[in-house]
This record gives structure tokens, sequence and C-alpha cells, in this order.
């Protein structure tokens, strides 16, 4: 059973930085790709960043520049370093994970909470 476990989260100024990470259990190179999504009380979970297992990156037009999405394959986590923080950044941010073999599936974290502070 693949699991997906988030640290790093916390209260922050405007204009600071925070790592967010995400600890898989077993190999990280099962996963196609890997991602950050965050979400906040009443809306829909909105895509963050993105790596591929082959570290293609893809993020969303709002973290562009600010934002860095990466992975230590080593050590089995992926990271999310986040400058320039601002306040419509704060939610809570999940990791998630896709296998294509044997089949499809998507796996989640349960998130850790980012707060920035104006």
């Amino acid at each position: 059973q693949v699991q997906l476990v988030e640290s790093g989260g916390g209260l922050v100024q405007a204009g600071g930085s925070l790592r967010v990470s995400c600890a898989t259990s077993g190999s990280i190179f099962q996963f196609v790709r890997m991602s950050w999504y965050r979400q906040v009380p009443g809306s829909q979970r909105e895509f963050v960043a993105s790596i591929t297992r082959g570290d293609s990156v893809d993020y969303a037009d709002s973290v562009k520049g600010r934002f860095t999405i990466s992975k230590d394959n080593a050590k089995n986590t992926m990271f999310l370093q986040m400058n320039s923080l601002k306040p419509e950044d704060t939610g809570a941010y999940y990791c998630n994970a896709e296998v294509i073999l044997p089949r499809v599936e998507q796996y989640w974290g349960q998130g850790t909470q980012v707060t920035v502070s104006s």
C-alpha cells in the first residue's frame, strides 16, 4: 500500500519562504508523476506543481517564478520550495502520486497546512 506523508508546513509572513516535503513508502521510481495541490475550505483542490519520473516540471501560473518542485530519488522524497509567499498561497498542501502499472491509480497524502500572514 502506497503511503505519502507531507511535512514542513507552518506559519510564515508574506514575502517569506517555506519548504514542504512528501515522503513516499517504497521507491519513488514507481510513480510516473508526482504533484502538489492545495486547497482552502470551501474551494476545490487546485494544481500547484508537478514533476515526472524524468524530472519534467510544470507549474500553475500563480506560482511560476516563486515555487520550485524537486525530488530526491535516493531519499524517496519530493519537495516544494516556496519563496516570496503571499497570503493567497495559504491552504492545505497535498502530495499526489500517479502510477500506471498494473493500472492507473492516484494516491494522496494527508496534507500539511501552510498559512501566510499579511
